[in-house]
């Protein structure tokens, strides 16, 4: 029978094992540390014995389904690099004695003794856990400096691991540009602790941290499933959608006559934020403007023009330009402009571009433009984008 006596319990009646999990009541945690701040509990699962050893997670990662990282570090050149699975014993092999970190996800849904360590945090709504990772790492190993945006909880199996963690809430957020990973171009950390057997770290998102093997260890990470707003819109935005009837659309019944073809004007996108209703609150009026003027140039749009075979350079247009050589729209190429608060935006099938208000309103008007007068270079090189898109085309003469 389900058990009903629980329901009646206040947040820190709970049984030994969860405080000795938290070192606290976790109605305590949750108010104190929960998204707020980092926990160290010493001794969280005393006497630790892993659910799995290091030759047993290798096996994992070299199936074809599981999800495995291999993290390798070069620490004279600070040089790291990343392989996705699956892998085989020759990778294993070739790989140095040290600074090198294997990672499986979702070890939970392959091993029911890793799952079993779910049943520990069950003070959590259930839907609120993600999975279990486990990294194996050799002496120096790790995945370098970075940030999560999701609860976890860093669990220590065999060996050791240095955790340095940074709650400085002005700590540069900036990633290198130089590995795939996404490292921390600046690192400072306020605390670290060395983690033996069962200790355990927990982590809010968005705290800066690094662990480091303090010779051969594996660490179990139990993460939190946290979707970013933008995961959440576009399924939110389809259900939406799809109760909304065929009739609610976009109506200008009051539409006067367009003095500049092409313009997006302030009309215009009143009556989008009209169509949209509350949701046109999440954009201010620029970014919905800029979003309306990308949507509106390949809304329904059968087909997209191709790019040439060859590219033209800058100094061949420029030549044809003023040789009296007129550029041709693409029939299927769509276009629209607005003014914003950064100045004049062309939209072409989609994209946005930075244009002179002039040439915006020239290209969307005509669709055969010559140029009596040179363009800036500014203009050029957005014509040289247009024409190397395929948007655009000289209309050179047929020799007879």
């Amino acid at each position: 029978m389900p058990r009903t006596s629980r329901q009646v319990q206040s947040p820190d009646e709970v049984h030994g094992s969860v405080r000795q999990l938290l070192g606290m009541p976790p109605g305590r945690f949750l108010r104190e540390y929960w998204q707020k701040r980092p926990l160290l509990v010493r001794g969280a699962f005393p006497d630790f014995q892993p659910p799995l050893q290091p030759e047993d997670l290798a096996g994992l990662s070299c199936e074809e389904t599981a999800l495995s990282r291999l993290v390798v570090h070069e620490p004279r050149a600070d040089r790291w690099s990343l392989r996705h699975g699956p892998f085989d014993d020759a990778t294993f092999a070739a790989l140095a004695d040290r600074d090198w970190t294997l990672l499986v996800q979702d070890v939970d849904k392959w091993d029911t003794d890793v799952a079993a360590l779910l049943d520990r945090f069950d003070f959590l709504p259930s839907w609120r856990i993600d999975d279990v990772m486990v990294s194996y790492a050799t002496d120096g190993g790790g995945v370098g400096a970075h940030v999560d945006q999701y609860d976890v909880f860093l669990l220590q199996g065999p060996g050791r691991r240095r955790w340095s963690v940074s709650d400085d809430p002005a700590a540069p957020p900036g990633f290198r540009e130089d590995s795939d990973l996404r490292l921390l171009r600046q690192f400072k950390p306020t605390h670290a602790w060395t983690l033996g057997p069962g200790d355990m770290l927990y982590l809010p998102p968005g705290v800066p941290h690094e662990g480091v093997a303090v010779g051969e260890c594996m660490t179990f990470s139990i993460g939190m499933r946290a979707p970013a707003v933008g995961e959440l819109l576009p399924d939110f935005a389809d259900e939406v959608a799809e109760a909304l009837p065929e009739a609610r659309r976009y109506a200008d019944p009051d539409l006067a006559p367009a003095a500049r073809a092409g313009e997006i004007d302030a009309q215009a996108l009143a009556r989008v934020a009209e169509a949209l209703g509350p949701a046109a609150s999440l954009m201010d009026d620029d970014a919905r403007g800029d979003w309306f003027g990308r949507y509106i140039t390949r809304y329904r749009s059968a087909q997209a023009p191709a790019p040439p075979d060859r590219a033209t350079r800058a100094t061949t247009l420029s030549a044809a330009l003023a040789g009296g050589v007129p550029l041709l729209r693409h029939p299927w190429t769509r276009m629209a402009w607005r003014r914003g608060r950064r100045g004049t935006t062309l939209f072409v099938c989609g994209e946005a571009h930075p244009c002179s208000t002039a040439l915006a309103r020239r290209l969307c008007a005509e669709r055969g433009l010559a140029f009596a007068a040179p363009p800036t270079e500014a203009e050029l090189s957005l014509l040289l984008t247009l024409v190397n898109g395929g948007h655009l085309v000289l209309q050179r003469r047929s020799r007879r």
